[in-house]
């Protein structure tokens, strides 16, 4: 396992440019980049960019320098490349998974659709990302199907995925020293919601399941609410290497948040998710409950020692 970076050669905005990837984990890419000073807004899906400048700061805390060719290749290897044609396919994907929650009106909503997805794939978003996105819906599907969802709540649902995290403000540069007010990025979320679904029957209801996702409780007569929520928490009961690179993604958007702030704080959050229900779904208890508890608490111990 080993962080790699290659020779400046990529020449943009007055400089050369370097490639940082990991032959092993987005997570270790991110720590990496964390530990290193790299900004969120230099990840692009599969690797930093960095300037010339910091190469040498670079593998002084351990890049390994490696040629162009040798850095792709062994990305590959690693299955974590994803080049364009990879891309715009998940792109195409997920243009049609919004029409298909728009549903009957998709046409008049087609706008809306491509808007989100460009707010989804923003450089800077490591873990709100499209891949996130992506990973939602087809848990709000498979809940759906096991739970027999109405149709009527799937869509609600499934238009809160994509809204859920559509404003997200951490990783994209800003200079503050502490994170934002809780509920912000979902208050504006919801916002954003009411305005492009406009007079959509469903609007309401869409910026309300968006909003519960600042505090993950639901309540326990509302299916799209609880699809939404067990759906979007489905990343902690992910395999260890899955859930490394999230908490490492985090992390890394959170970097303007100092360690005496970030941890104990990220710590509370986890403590108290572990203090009440995390999943509303019984099909989300028996597939994840168990391995998210397991995952959960240890971050906390690492985060607590």
């Amino acid at each position: 396992m080993a962080v790699l970076v290659d020779p400046a050669r990529w020449p943009a905005h007055g400089t050369l440019w370097s490639h940082l990837v990991s032959d092993s984990s987005l997570g270790e890419l991110h720590a990496f980049a964390h530990r290193a000073g790299v900004p969120a807004r230099g990840f692009d899906q599969d690797h930093y960019d960095v300037p010339a400048t910091r190469v040498d700061d670079l593998a002084a805390l351990g890049a390994e320098r490696v040629g162009g060719h040798e850095l792709i290749t062994r990305l590959r290897a690693s299955g974590l490349r994803r080049p364009p044609r990879l891309r715009a396919a998940e792109r195409a994907r997920l243009l049609l998974r919004w029409r298909e929650a728009a549903g009957p009106r998709q046409e008049t909503l087609a706008a809306a659709g491509v808007d989100l997805l460009a707010r989804w794939s923003q450089r800077g978003r490591l873990h709100h990302d499209a891949r996130h996105l992506s990973e939602v819906l087809d848990a709000i599907d498979l809940l759906a199907d096991a739970e027999t969802a109405p149709a009527a709540d799937l869509r609600v649902a499934r238009l809160g995925a994509w809204f859920h995290d559509a404003v997200h403000a951490s990783g994209l540069g800003r200079d503050e020293p502490h994170p934002d007010p809780a509920g912000s990025d979902e208050a504006a979320s919801a916002d954003l919601a009411l305005r492009l679904l406009a007079d959509d029957p469903d609007a309401g209801r869409v910026a309300g399941v968006v909003l519960m996702t600042a505090t993950h409780d639901p309540a326990a007569d509302d299916d799209a609410a609880l699809l939404l929520s067990d759906a979007d928490l489905a990343v902690l009961g992910a395999s260890p290497q899955r859930y490394a690179d999230y908490a490492a993604a985090i992390r890394q958007e959170y970097a303007h948040v100092p360690d005496a702030v970030f941890r104990p704080g990220r710590a509370a959050i986890l403590e108290a998710l572990l203090d009440g229900e995390l999943y509303g779904t019984a099909t989300a208890r028996h597939r994840w409950d168990a391995a998210a508890r397991a995952n959960l608490e240890a971050e906390v111990a690492a985060l607590r020692a």
